[in-house]
């Protein structure tokens, strides 16, 4: 056989004495630097939309900037949606359940168009105003990135989770600025697999990545850096109820972010209208949102550069600043109304409800940006509120409220523990915030667990009948393919639906089938019948003749695919009161038949080896 430029890899690494799979390493490093690549020329562009926006919302023209808020979002959804429909559906939303689905279903195979798609809807949406993060984009560009290689190389379908891994990782470390948390964003929420074969390559492909984005900045800075105020900030024993409490309200705050964005997807799927306009109307009714919020904004005492854009527009970066920055908070003391109380009351209502609209309609954008600007509103109310009551110490201050929040509300929102306490970190730069955020973030993600089960990524994921699992048995499953379980073959005669009972009861004696496959004259699957329906007919001997396989046959079975996994494989079987199902090739036809004894056992061996 030719040799192939993996085959050629794998061989040198071979003659160096490593291990089979330290070929990832290097794919992991290519991965990385691919993506360190694409995330800086994706934030360049979106940067280059953004300032030719907010140039027009900024002329002194009494009419532009009002128009602005609609015209603004109605192009750029439109545009998205245009875009979306005709090119890639799955490039709407926000990117990481789109991820998750593909390395569930389809072993991680992406298309190139996914990734391309996504980077223009992304620009597009969140450049034109629409409430959306870009590291959702980000994962999933790096994702595309991974799985294209992958496919380019025809690695295994195991090693091709581990590549997308790999570009999702360079993805959170390029556009945060955070290598550790792109690591284990992935381990934790992405591929919920811990394990040395995994970690290496991600942990290269994070740091290549970091690494390639801060070469082009010519720069290493936080993305959020704080004032030397907030800094020397110190967490006291004394502030351990405020920061459960914060932890309790962040964790409310997320199930209702998750509820609302789910329940405006739900809605969206159900209107009968053409998705290009579906997605232009999420840019009307956004700009409806932003242009009430100024009205009612201006006459509380918002003024300066938010007077003309809703601070919930695009990713809110400004505004969560502005929240890090202690001397902000009174600001506005003259007015007889501080601006936090203004911010509680209307920006976190305003900001799900504008991240709704955009990502439900049909946008391209992340929710990791919302959600820290819903936490940073958040924790600077819960701080203000506590100054007020005279409960907080002597030199602490709403913004290290404000920070925490952060954390805690991503935490609550994605069921990421870890990745939330070490983005903040990497973030910030801040040492001070690890003891609350890990305090705030187990309890805001406890909450969340408790009222909705789901996080904002696996709830439509579930509801499509796809589960996350627990680490060690997800990772396990995901590993093993159908092919690698016992197989039961079909008889060479086929069953249709008008043949006589008995054709399967003389079947059964000769073939010993738990179960029977029914298929329509053409040869492709229509039903099964199962072995225990048969044994409550056979009661009645004297009926036998007169039945049909029809009067038997079940069409609710689902069916599965050779190249399927066991996590997949296990749902089926376990939402179905079934001995055996049929695995179909691509057109449809049966080829044999797996029982759930057969799956069980492969899976228990596979534990056995772990």
């Amino acid at each position: 056989m030719p040799s192939t430029p993996l085959s050629s890899i794998k061989k040198t690494i071979a003659r160096l004495g490593f291990g089979e799979d330290w070929y990832l390493i290097i794919l992991g490093a290519l991965v990385g630097t691919i993506t360190g690549l694409g995330a800086a020329g994706f934030a360049w562009a979106l940067h280059e939309v953004v300032e030719v926006v907010h140039g027009m919302s900024d002329r002194d023209w009494s009419v532009l900037p009002v128009l602005t808020l609609f015209v603004a979002p109605i192009i750029g959804m439109t545009l998205t949606g245009v875009l979306v429909h005709n090119f890639a559906t799955e490039a709407k939303g926000h990117g990481v359940p789109q991820v998750m689905k593909a390395l569930v279903q389809r072993g991680g195979v992406i298309k190139l168009r996914i990734g391309i798609v996504k980077i223009v809807a992304s620009i597009l949406t969140v450049g034109s105003g629409g409430s959306a993060g870009t590291e959702g984009p980000i994962v999933q560009i790096g994702a595309v990135a991974g799985s294209v290689m992958g496919q380019r190389l025809r690695v295994s379908r195991e090693h091709m989770g581990v590549l997308v891994g790999c570009g999702a990782a360079a993805g959170i470390s390029s556009i945060f600025n955070a290598p550790i948390a792109g690591v284990f964003f992935v381990l934790e929420i992405l591929l919920r697999d811990i394990s040395v074969r995994v970690f290496a390559p991600i942990v290269i492909a994070s740091v290549f990545s970091a690494v390639t984005t801060q070469a082009l900045r010519g720069a290493n800075d936080a993305i959020f850096p704080v004032s030397a105020a907030l800094h020397d900030t110190q967490f006291l024993p004394v502030e351990l109820p405020s920061y459960l409490l914060l932890g309790a309200v962040c964790g409310l705050v997320a199930v209702s972010f998750n509820k609302m964005l789910h329940e405006g997807e739900r809605v969206y799927d159900r209107i009968r209208l053409h998705p290009i306009l579906k997605t232009a109307s999420g840019g009307l009714l956004l700009g409806v949102v932003g242009v009430a919020y100024l009205l009612v904004a201006k006459p509380l005492g918002v003024s300066g550069e938010h007077a003309t854009t809703p601070e919930f527009y695009a990713n809110g970066y400004s505004t969560i600043e502005l929240l890090l920055t202690p001397s902000s908070y009174y600001d506005n003391a003259d007015t007889g109304l501080p601006i936090i109380f203004v911010l509680m009351a209307i920006l976190v209502v305003a900001k799900m409800l504008a991240t709704t609209l955009t990502l439900a309609s049909g946008g391209s954008g992340g929710v990791f940006a919302p959600s820290l600007f819903l936490g940073a509103v958040t924790g600077a109310g819960v701080g203000r509120l506590l100054e007020s009551a005279g409960l907080l110490p002597q030199g602490s201050t709403p913004a290290s409220y404000a920070l925490v929040g952060m954390a805690a509300v991503v935490a609550g929102t994605t069921h990421g523990v870890l990745t939330s306490i070490l983005i903040l970190f990497e973030m910030t730069r801040n040492i001070y915030v690890v003891l609350p955020i890990m305090l705030a973030a187990v309890v805001a993600t406890g909450v969340a667990q408790l009222i909705e089960r789901d996080s904002i990524y696996t709830y439509k994921l579930r509801r499509e009948g796809l589960l996350a699992g627990l680490l060690r048995d997800s990772a396990i499953m995901r590993r093993i393919p159908i092919s690698a379980c016992e197989r039961v073959a079909l008889p060479k005669e086929p069953v249709y639906p008008s043949d006589p009972l008995s054709k399967l009861v003389s079947l059964h004696a000769y073939y010993s089938l738990p179960d029977f496959v029914v298929v329509t004259q053409e040869g492709t699957y229509m039903g099964m019948v199962a072995g225990a329906d048969m044994r409550t007919a056979l009661i009645d001997r004297e009926a036998i003749p007169l039945l049909l396989v029809a009067e038997l046959l079940r069409v609710d079975l689902p069916t599965i695919s050779i190249d399927e996994r066991l996590d997949t494989v296990i749902d089926k079987f376990s939402n179905h009161d079934i001995a055996s199902l049929a695995i179909v090739d691509r057109e449809g036809k049966p080829i044999e038949l797996v029982t759930r004894a057969s799956v069980l056992k492969r899976y228990r061996s596979a534990l056995d080896q772990v």
